[in-house]
């Protein structure tokens, strides 16, 4: 099946108020640039948005931020987002702060059908009020539950028309799994090849997974702080 779908203002058709979305990437590696500007231009509002960080404050997430379109935010890092503090220090933006593996394993456990698991990490601090917690084996866990989205945008290197996706480096740390726990899962891709055209050995998203793929275009691919030394 031809998934295709002509520009990122087509693949985001569908996305309303009030609906949950997971956003792949990690830092500013790998997010889907073209689907967050298209959701700034459909101005879709009260999101819960699900993402390891929120952008910074002109790009990415940030973007949304500015304009109030999320209601919620589950991230686990967001120290680079001035906005993104203001909102939260104001009430104005409802946080939910996860440690980060939890966060990747929670949304690996929502695209693999495990509704709860249990962790060592948060135990005994405000990360596990009002959870379960399970002594085993002489030690104490939290359960946590599984994410799931309404939609999922996640961002690849290549991908094919059959939405069979392969990522570069830092941007397999949460599109992979964030692309299986998606009602509907939306792709843009840097290069759109032809089926047959991917080594089968080097997919990591099977295409069973994605429902919409485009070819992006003008990514920034910005970097958050960098950081150098003289050379000796």
């Amino acid at each position: 099946m031809n998934k295709v779908v002509a520009n990122a203002d087509a693949a985001v058709d569908g996305i309303r108020d009030g609906m949950t979305l997971m956003v792949g990437g990690f830092g500013l590696c790998g997010i889907p640039e073209n689907s967050i500007a298209a959701l700034v231009r459909m101005g879709v509002k009260g999101l819960t948005c699900i993402s390891n960080n929120a952008g910074v404050d002109d790009f990415g997430l940030g973007l949304l931020l500015q304009r109030k379109q999320i209601k919620k935010m589950i991230s686990s890092y967001v120290g680079e987002n001035e906005e993104f503090e203001r909102q939260m220090l104001s009430g104005e933006l409802e946080v939910d702060l996860i440690p980060q593996g939890t966060l990747a394993e929670r949304c690996r456990a929502g695209g693999s059908g495990i509704p709860a698991f249990f962790t060592p990490a948060g135990y005994g601090t405000e990360v596990a009020l009002g959870k379960e917690t399970r002594e085993f084996h002489g030690k104490m866990y939290v359960m946590e539950e599984w994410l799931r989205s309404d939609f999922s945008l996640v961002k690849a290197w290549k991908g094919d028309t059959l939405g069979n996706l392969v990522y570069r480096h830092t941007a397999r740390n949460f599109n992979p799994m964030m692309a299986m726990a998606g009602g509907i899962t939306i792709a843009e891709v840097e290069h759109l090849v032809e089926p047959g055209e991917l080594d089968p050995d080097q997919i990591h998203t099977p295409g069973i997974f994605v429902h919409r793929i485009f070819q992006g275009s003008g990514y920034e691919k910005r970097i958050e702080q960098r950081t150098t030394r003289k050379r000796g």
